[in-house]
């Protein structure tokens, strides 16, 4: 059974915003060179009814993030913290907090060492992020898997000439991050986060490992990386629970996994590769791939702006209850960049089904207002939905968020 190792979500609501309240008196602290960070406040617009009992139409939320470090011994040593909080009026699960970072760094002669919460990032696509394992999800913050929660670690890094090598201790498991039964993007029966399983006997306090070597050969950029651990995407198992309502409980399998990902940038081209071999304990082995370009028109219309055109295929042959929304899929998109003072962009994708034609869309906009201030917009459709698509529960959840955004 779940045994919660860093018991920093579900804060109330007052926990939630004294983090806020931190930020607030640190944007006048005479620090102002070491602290950073930022208040929201954001709101979700649906364009249906729930789908689901309990949900609520529309949603409001307010955040905060702040951010600090100190260097010192000639910028051989470091602390660094990141912290994020938000409460939420209507899903209690969204309302949480979390230490995305609170780590020590050290510069040795020949190598360098990180020890505590950090996020790492690997890979190069744009649509799917198959090779990035080290940070579980938040992802009641958003479906894209791109908000992480901070991983507890011991890591080595060294730089030669024949490359980086990272290796990494990894502390504990943080579980996945669900809405509640009053939000949306959820599937129809309820997520039981609170009795998540573990094919380990030692549940969270599984130790595991990851190591990557990445090289540059000239216009190539590629990563190799392998892991050994406790997967970071739930199973779900239906469980009946006292009241006759089937929950769902996640089950954290552990798999080894072994990844690459290559990007060349040849002159208005860049082609990008991620693909992973995944073998789960008592289970298969199982592949996932996703590759494509990005060619982008400089300077279009004899103005600053450009225009990046993308395509990407997604391939991934876990079936069953591994089934995954990119097992045989396509995504098309465009980046428009206005290069203007105000830092304007938007960044526009189409996924298609090509086994049964469920279409994803997404958009995602921002653009400064003046030196404090930023807006930020994103919209979210789902359209034909097939029954059988592992997105068909959220075929009522399309939304428009737009977020205001406080710079300090």
């Amino acid at each position: 059974m779940a045994k919660k190792f860093f018991p920093v979500k579900n804060l109330t609501s007052a926990g939630a915003f004294g983090l806020g309240a931190v930020a607030l008196l640190a944007a006048g602290s005479v620090l102002a060179n070491e602290f950073s960070g930022h208040v929201a406040s954001q709101t979700r617009l649906f364009m249906q009814a729930p789908a689901h009992q309990k949900q609520q139409q529309n949603d409001a939320s307010a955040s905060a993030n702040l951010e600090y470090y100190h260097d010192w011994d000639g910028g051989n040593q470091r602390i660094a913290f990141s912290g994020f909080s938000r409460y939420d009026n209507n899903d209690s699960e969204r309302t949480h907090s979390d230490i995305r970072e609170l780590y020590y760094w050290r510069a040795f002669a020949h190598f360098e060492l990180y020890a505590g919460a950090r996020q790492v990032f690997w890979g190069v696509t744009e649509t799917v992020h198959l090779v990035d394992i080290v940070n579980q999800d938040d992802a009641i913050e958003n479906i894209d898997g791109e908000d992480k929660l901070g991983q507890p670690m011991v890591s080595v890094l060294v730089e030669r000439d024949w490359g980086t090598l990272e290796a990494f201790a990894l502390l504990g498991f943080r579980e996945r991050t669900f809405a509640g039964d009053k939000g949306r993007l959820r599937p129809q029966m309820q997520i039981d986060a609170n009795n998540a399983l573990y094919q380990s006997s030692a549940g969270q306090q599984h130790l595991d490992f990851a190591l990557r070597w990445s090289q540059v050969f000239g216009d190539w950029d590629v990563g190799i990386s392998h892991f050994d651990g406790t997967s970071r995407d739930p199973l779900f198992i239906a469980t009946p629970s006292a009241d006759q309502e089937t929950t769902l409980t996640p089950f954290y399998a552990q798999i080894q996994q072994s990844g690459i990902d290559v990007q060349a940038t040849l002159g208005d081209w860049a082609l990008k590769l991620e693909a992973v071999s995944v073998k789960e304990k008592a289970a298969g082995r199982n592949t996932a791939l996703v590759s494509g370009f990005e060619y982008t028109l400089f300077g279009i219309g004899n103005t600053d702006a450009d225009l990046g055109l993308l395509m990407e295929y997604q391939f991934d042959d876990r079936s069953g209850i591994r089934r995954r929304n990119s097992q045989n899929d396509l995504a098309l998109g465009m980046r428009y960049t206005l290069n203007d003072v105000e830092g304007t962009e938007l960044l526009f994708s189409l996924s298609r089904d090509l086994d049964n034609s469920s279409r994803f869309y997404s958009l995602e906009a921002s653009r400064r207002l003046n030196n404090y201030w930023t807006i930020n917009a994103e919209a979210r459709l789902f359209s034909n939905m097939d029954e059988n698509d592992p997105g068909f529960d959220l075929r009522d959840d399309d939304y428009l968020e737009l977020e205001l955004r406080r710079y300090f």
